[in-house]
């Protein structure tokens, strides 16, 4: 039986890379998952009250984090077939290789890497769909879920925000998602982390 769930995520946090690892992984292995991947901008998530919100500022005001999320949007809905390697490459220059991911030109060069056309990439950025596509994601995620951060889970009517502590563990995510559902468990967090 095929599970069906979203997944929140920005570039930036560690824990949605870790997250997104192994779902990557899992779907490489042959899980049966149909994934939403759902941009979800931690730079909106931290306007003040009455300040006009990202996607309305010039390009230069958004943040750190937003130009990468219209890129991953892009490349998500126009050249689908890549998206997974984009989505791993994009974590990885900011986590492994320290890059700045709000430069277009880290941008490019990670979308060549993987095999996509970049120029086919910034063409559809410059249209301003992702960047719309963004807004009413994160809006939606928000209003709906009352989704605060990433990476969150979304099945249903259910979201559950989750930190993964190792990258990339389908056997971690697997038991995540058998408790997704249980609505009745609000909150379980560690008051220590043994590392």
């Amino acid at each position: 039986m095929t599970r069906s769930f979203a997944v929140s995520f920005d570039y930036r946090c560690p824990f949605a890379r870790n997250a997104h690892e192994a779902v990557v992984a899992g779907l490489r292995a042959g899980r049966d998952w149909d994934v939403d991947f759902t941009p979800f901008s931690l730079d909106q998530s931290h306007v003040a009250s009455g300040e006009p919100p990202i996607w309305e500022r010039p390009a230069s005001e958004r943040g750190t984090g937003v130009l990468a999320l219209e890129w991953g949007v892009a490349v998500r809905d126009s050249f689908s077939d890549a998206f997974l390697d984009w989505h791993v490459a994009t974590f990885a220059a900011r986590h492994d290789e320290a890059k700045q991911i709000k430069e277009e030109a880290v941008l490019r060069e990670v979308a060549t890497a993987v095999g996509i056309d970049a120029d086919a990439v910034a063409a559809e950025v410059a249209t301003g769909r992702p960047l719309s596509t963004l807004a009413a994601e994160h809006i939606e995620a928000v209003e709906r879920w009352e989704m605060f951060g990433v990476p969150t889970f979304v099945s249903g009517e259910e979201a559950t925000f989750v930190r993964f502590m190792e990258r990339g563990r389908v056997d971690d995510l697997d038991r995540f998602l058998d408790l997704l559902d249980w609505s009745r468990l609000n909150e379980l967090k560690r008051t220590r982390i043994a590392r």
